[in-house]
């Protein structure tokens, strides 16, 4: 009965994410889903079925493309798990990993309650780096009219999710207000394994970025 549900919500998500094209697309989040149940074997006394459901409904109803409404997504998500007809037990678990998923700001810490929470987030932040995390922090900047880089524009440490929201800072900026910075936020061994390599990419990449943009290289 979970595989039927495992499904029919990666088969919902897909279809509902044909065609998009600001990075938070289907392929993202199978890669998450992916990543989650990759990471998930590391932590036996992770639920499989809540993170694999989270990992699918994660993005479900991104605050970025709904105004700003941070309820957006769980409410989306809670509704989608009532059609199943799963528990509420097991909804509301669902429902409160996607409210702690989403990065903030980096100055606001993104606590997680639980094991499972703390998988897809790691799994969501791990396909923000490396080489497909530079591509969707492009894509999205190309989808929201963002320029690549202004010097002029120093990057911002946002306090507060308030601030981070109201964002439109060139896609270069991104790298420094969020990116560079997810490695040492993870919160699994696992996830932080993954990540070093990717880092090491990225890092690599802005370096070379500034040199071709100045014309050096």
């Amino acid at each position: 009965m979970y595989e039927n549900v495992i499904d029919a919500t990666a088969q919902f998500i897909e279809q509902k994410f044909a065609g998009e094209g600001s990075g938070h697309d289907w392929a993202h989040i199978r890669r998450v889903w992916l990543m989650a149940r990759r990471l998930t074997k590391a932590y036996p006394e992770a639920d499989p079925l809540v993170t694999e459901l989270a990992a699918l409904l994660h993005d479900i109803a991104d605050w970025k493309f709904h105004g700003g409404d941070y309820e957006a997504g769980p409410r989306a998500a809670r509704a989608w798990l009532q059609s199943q007809g799963l528990p509420e037990p097991l909804i509301a678990r669902v429902e409160t990993i996607i409210r702690e998923v989403s990065f903030k700001g980096l100055g606001v810490a993104t606590p997680v309650s639980s094991i499972e929470a703390a998988v897809v987030q790691d799994a969501d932040r791990l396909d923000a780096i490396g080489a497909i995390g530079i591509a969707r922090a492009f894509a999205y900047g190309g989808h929201t009219g963002r320029p690549l880089h202004d010097p002029a524009i120093v990057p911002v440490v946002h306090d507060s999710f308030a601030s981070y929201q109201k964002n439109s800072a060139p896609t270069l900026n991104h790298f420094y207000e969020k990116l560079l910075h997810l490695k040492d936020r993870l919160n699994t061994d696992a996830g932080r394994a993954v990540a070093k390599e990717r880092h090491a990419f990225m890092e690599a990449y802005v370096a070379r970025f500034l040199a071709e943009w100045d014309g050096a290289d």
